[in-house]
């Protein structure tokens, strides 16, 4: 039987984590505010996800995994500035 890779939270939290966690200084970055950040790490999120899917992501989807990474940076932002 073959796995169908779907784009919903429980699947693609591991793998924007890992996106957050490998890229750490575009993250400072983008928390700064700098021009870039932001597009650089939906970039990779996308191209990761992508990978793990086996293929391109479709429009819908795409937004659904710049959602839930920008919710991924906030929550970094919000440890970092000790919020709860």
């Amino acid at each position: 039987m073959v796995k169908i890779f779907t784009v919903e939270n429980e699947v693609i939290d591991p793998i924007l984590a890992e996106v957050v966690k490998a890229n750490q200084g575009k993250v400072v970055c983008w928390m700064k505010g700098e021009p870039g950040a932001w597009g650089f790490l939906a970039g990779q999120a996308v191209t990761t996800i992508r990978r793990h899917a086996g293929r391109s992501l479709e429009g819908g989807e795409r937004r659904v995994v710049w959602q839930r990474l920008w919710w991924w940076l906030e929550e970094v932002k919000a440890r970092i500035h000790g919020e709860p």
